[in-house]
Formats: structure tokens, C-alpha cells, sequence
């Protein structure tokens, strides 16, 4: 009995960790180790990777993930860089790793390692205080 107990202990202790977790600010560091834009337009994508940094810093599913990056390559393409998008989309898809203990990894936003984790509805209003203070509008690709 005293195993289930402790078991019992055990899980709920770990849930109400988990529980309590909270983002930390939102951060954005442009394109990370990659140009803003190019030399004669030197912010010409940058908008689009910070719209990458808010989906990064929420982190969330697989799914999501891959509909941040699939958008951050249609962006850039869409300033008129379909070459440069592609390259970005590579590098983000193999640096952007959850497992990575990198400050841009998928999930940034929480202590290091969440991995590939839905957020709740409370860590999504947590998310949304926390980018409103940035003062960044409602978020993309993990809030409704």
C-alpha cells in the first residue's frame, strides 16, 4: 500500500510541476544565425522570422511546428526570395529541434526539455499576456 501511495504522490507531484510551469518573455532574435534580409533591403524577411519567433517560443505539437516553418517559407518567398526560403526551411527544420538545448529550438519559451507538447488553454492566455506585454496582437499558429 505504501508503494501506491508513493506512486500516487509521485504523479500527482509531477503533474503540479508541470502544471505550474510558465513561458518566460517572449524574445525575438530576428532570423537567428541568419542575414534579416539582404544587403540592399537589410530587414527584408525579418518580419516573417519574428512571426516564426512567436510560434518557436509557444512551442506546441509536431503538427504545429510544421505549419510555423512551412509559413516562415512561404513568407520569405513571398517578399520575392524562393531560394532563400528554401534554404531557411532546411535550416530550421534540423536546427529548430525541441530535443536541441539551443535558445531557438521548437518551445523556446519553457524550461528546456518540453519537447513536442500541446499547450493548455491556460499556457495559451499565459502565452497571449506575455506577447501583449511585447506588445505583439494575438499569436498565429497556437492560439484560436
Amino acid at each position: 500500500m505504501k508503494v501506491i501511495s508513493f506512486a500516487l504522490s509521485l504523479v500527482i507531484a509531477v503533474a503540479s510541476a508541470q502544471a505550474a510551469e510558465s513561458i518566460k518573455p517572449f524574445t525575438t532574435d530576428g532570423c537567428s544565425a541568419f542575414p534579416d534580409g539582404t544587403l540592399a533591403q537589410n530587414q527584408l524577411w525579418l518580419a516573417c522570422c519574428t512571426a516564426h519567433d512567436i510560434a518557436y517560443w509557444q512551442g506546441g505539437t509536431h503538427e504545429e511546428r510544421l505549419t510555423a516553418d512551412t509559413e516562415l517559407e512561404t513568407c520569405v518567398a513571398g517578399v520575392g526570395e524562393p531560394a532563400v526560403a528554401a534554404l531557411m526551411l532546411a535550416g530550421v527544420r534540423i536546427g529548430g529541434s525541441p530535443y536541441l538545448p539551443t535558445e531557438f529550438r521548437w518551445g523556446y519559451g519553457w524550461d528546456y526539455p518540453r519537447g513536442y507538447r500541446a499547450l493548455t488553454p491556460e499556457e495559451k492566455n499565459n502565452a497571449q499576456a506575455e506577447l501583449e506585454k511585447f506588445g505583439v496582437g494575438r499569436s498565429n499558429s497556437n492560439n484560436p
